[in-house]
């Protein structure tokens, strides 16, 4: 695990646009792994704007709310095409989101499963992480080893994603499709982006404490190729910061992102 701290939440949101546009070009066909989220809006935005091709890609989003159509304005297949998928050169037909609407949801769920094992695997995974330490819907005491599965949701969790339900909390739906940790862990990399001072506390929690099933992005730690990529208000409760500084300061892989 690798933790790089940017200025402020614009320049990690680059930092981590740049990355995902450098594996791309390196690797067109690649399959990516995709999150939702306000800060990831900013993410997409970065990437339209540089004009890499998406054409021969392949995209697998991490979960999608129970009940909700695809059409749904609050779904997550059309938070999806708003932000990105109608502004870039991707097949629509090779863009993937968990079935949230499929009457046979275990089903749904191994058939998510199955169509990443058919793509090859995800090559980049990109995260959030929500203040009960969740990637994905992957809520407290989600096991380590769980694959794509239904989850009920915790009051935090629909809390902190009632903006997009007119702020009210009661309309955000009680359960997900959700990748599940192990199949997260199963990209060849990953890339977490977090920001703002709420972020702080479980950022040092997932990074820095111990790997728990209670915080379910503390099992990146495990991972052989994972980032993090935060700003200095998230990164403000990390114990070994001099050190992740001094990493990004000098590794060769990072001498192309430090300007």
């Amino acid at each position: 695990m690798e933790v790089i701290t940017r200025n402020s939440a614009e320049q990690a949101v680059r930092l981590v646009a740049r990355l995902l546009e450098a594996r791309i070009r390196a690797k067109p066909d690649a399959v990516l792994g995709l999150a939702t989220g306000r800060t990831m809006e900013r993410v997409y935005a970065e990437l339209v704007a540089s004009g890499v091709s998406l054409a021969r890609c392949t995209s697998f989003n991490l979960d999608e709310y129970i009940g909700l159509s695809p059409e749904d304005p609050n779904s997550y297949r059309s938070y999806m095409n708003e932000h990105l998928f109608s502004k870039v050169d991707i097949d629509l037909a090779n863009t993937h989101v968990p079935d949230g609407a499929a009457a046979d949801l275990k089903a749904a769920a191994q058939d998510y499963e199955n169509r990443i094992s058919q793509a090859g695997g995800i090559d980049l995974q990109l995260l959030g992480i929500g203040e009960a330490g969740h990637i994905g819907f992957n809520e407290p005491l989600s096991s380590l080893m769980s694959r794509t599965r239904d989850k009920a949701l915790t009051p935090v969790t629909r809390a902190q994603n009632a903006g997009m339900f007119g702020g009210d909390p009661d309309r955000v739906p009680k359960r997900a499709l959700t990748m599940g940790v192990g199949t997260i862990l199963d990209a060849r990399e990953l890339i977490l982006l977090a920001t703002g001072p709420a972020k702080a506390a479980i950022v040092a929690r997932a990074v820095e404490g111990p790997v728990t099933s209670m915080i379910s992005a503390s099992a990146l730690q495990l991972h052989p190729n994972c980032k993090i990529i935060v700003d200095e208000a998230a990164a403000s409760r990390l114990e070994g910061r001099e050190y992740y500084d001094f990493v990004f300061a000098n590794e060769p892989e990072w001498a192309e992102f430090r300007d």
